[in-house]
């Protein structure tokens, strides 16, 4: 077999190719893997509505889509116990502010408007720091825990802000971040069709601490 000889033209024809096996190379990969990541993605969606969702849900009904005062529009599943009457939701959320990016979170509301539960479903905060978020603000210590809380007339803010939470240790950011998230949970879930009035008060102010 001939030896290419060394030129600028062969050169650029070898690179050409390595490029072209690269690509369809990565190609196959994506199309392999798409399907298997779509299904993880839906089935961990699907736990987290289940997990912060009152106890007695028997089925989720429509998803209703809320655009917030953010410009997000935020998907908000709405749960019935097995009489077919509303008992809260679960909302989709997101805040832009975390500290390396954004955080979606799952929050589930009562049909009070009182946080039942949450799921931490995307973020890439400081390991050992904001990563703590998962289980920080659920864990019965000091004033971490934020279920059993309504939005709308506790302050879901860190104490060093004037809030009523106990921010994660050295991750303030996050926790900001994390409770933002909440609160654009909480808006949306106010606004949507199915919540009921609270305290006398349309759920549908947004709160903004």
């Amino acid at each position: 077999m001939q030896q290419l000889t060394s030129s600028f033209k062969n050169m650029i024809l070898v690179l050409a190719g390595i490029s072209l096996f690269a690509a369809a190379t990565l190609a196959s990969v994506y199309t392999f893997t798409k399907e298997p990541i779509a299904i993880a993605k839906a089935n961990k969606l699907q736990n987290a509505i289940k997990e912060v969702l009152p106890a007695d849900f028997a089925r989720i009904g429509e998803t209703e889509k809320i655009v917030i005062s953010t410009g997000d529009s935020l998907n908000v599943y709405k749960a019935y116990n097995a009489d077919n009457n509303f008992i809260g939701a679960a909302v989709e959320s997101v805040s832009h502010k975390g500290f390396a990016g954004d955080i979606t979170i799952m929050v589930g509301f009562d049909a009070e408007g009182k946080i039942v539960n949450y799921s931490v479903l995307e973020q890439s905060e400081t390991p050992g720091l904001g990563t703590k978020m998962t289980e920080w603000f659920k864990t019965a210590k000091g004033r971490q825990d934020i279920r059993g809380k309504n939005p709308a007339s506790d302050k879901l803010q860190v104490s060093k802000d004037g809030g009523e939470v106990d921010a994660i240790t050295a991750a303030t950011i996050s926790s900001r971040a994390f409770l933002d998230a909440v609160i654009n949970a909480y808006n949306a879930y106010a606004a949507n069709s199915g919540a009921p009035e609270i305290d006398g008060n349309s759920g549908a102010t947004a709160l903004e601490w």
